[in-house]
């Protein structure tokens, strides 16, 4: 039984892409249909690959290091390196994320301080004497 490809207009609809989108990750590498003339297949490695960027990139990861963790399954030491190498990453991406986070407590803290001096301050022009406010 021949395998099963999939036409650029079924993978953007499963995975809410562009054809352009596709036709980058096409340019970049990261993703090599199958050509019939003008027509662009994509067999099911290349739809997990497609799968596997769009993960990457939901979580934050570059190109390049979607890329290098993806090409990684292919090369020595396959698939427990991509997986090592992949947690490495994951726990590094976490704590940028953990600081970020910190980072917008500390900002929204500050905010909400700069807020109470502003409600404070219009309290007290409220109270203030009317004469002279037009």
């Amino acid at each position: 039984m021949p395998e099963r490809m999939y036409a650029i207009s079924e993978l953007t609809r499963e995975f809410d892409v562009s054809a352009r989108t596709l036709r980058f990750y096409e340019a970049e590498g990261m993703l090599s249909p199958v050509r019939r003339g003008q027509q662009r297949l994509y067999p099911p490695r290349q739809r997990t690959r497609l799968k596997l960027i769009l993960r990457g990139k939901r979580l934050g990861f570059s190109l390049a290091d979607i890329a290098e963790m993806i090409d990684m399954y292919d090369a020595a030491p396959g698939e427990a390196g991509q997986l090592r190498h992949l947690l490495d990453r994951i726990e590094r991406r976490r704590a940028e994320l953990l600081q970020k986070q910190r980072d917008l407590e500390t900002t929204l803290a500050d905010l909400e301080q700069v807020a109470r001096g502003c409600r404070s301050r219009l309290r007290e022009l409220d109270a203030g004497p009317r004469e002279g406010r037009r």
